[in-house]
């Protein structure tokens, strides 16, 4: 029999919570939606959601250092829903699974991690090569770096263990 290991005795998954969360209720459904909801940053009213403050935040950071943000081709709004269709509800589970010690977010989370490393390999090349290319490529490396590293880092976590959130019980 199989017992869950408390959360407090799993600090890297309390990491990985932070960071979903962060991209749950930042990330995906304040920065990415603005991307959605404002098709052009050149004429626009301001949307009810994200606030104000939020959009001129994501416009600031395109203005200056992401310029392919605020160009919005079509494959970068793809990747966009991408992000709010499958990776929000993603996030969703992942919290719940990992704050309870849910072992059926292992696959996911492989599936997770090869689509985010995807995307984001494709970001970065117009972010280096392409047309809308970054004139600051180190603090977009930098800015970026977690959605390499957190999809690396899960996928190591999820394979090392087939049971990653629990224990044979104790008697």
């Amino acid at each position: 029999m199989r017992e869950t290991i408390p959360l407090k005795e799993r600090p890297a998954d309390i990491v990985f919570l932070a960071f979903f969360v962060m991209n749950l209720f930042f990330i995906t459904y304040i920065v990415d939606l603005e991307q959605l909801v404002i098709p052009d940053v050149r004429d626009f009213i301001y949307p009810v959601w994200p606030l104000p403050r939020m959009v001129d935040l994501v416009h600031w950071w395109g203005w200056n250092f992401d310029p392919v943000l605020m160009a919005r081709p079509p494959w970068w709004k793809a990747t966009i829903w991408i992000d709010s269709l499958l990776f929000g509800p993603f996030y969703a589970a992942a919290i719940y699974a990992f704050i309870k010690g849910r072992e059926w977010i292992r696959v996911p989370c492989f599936l997770w991690a090869g689509l985010m490393i995807a995307n984001v390999t494709i970001i970065m090349s117009e972010e280096y090569f392409g047309p809308h290319a970054t004139p600051t490529p180190l603090a977009v490396t930098l800015a970026n770096l977690p959605w390499f590293l957190f999809p690396v880092l899960l996928t190591a976590r999820m394979w090392l263990r087939e049971h990653p959130f629990t224990r044979e019980r104790r008697e």
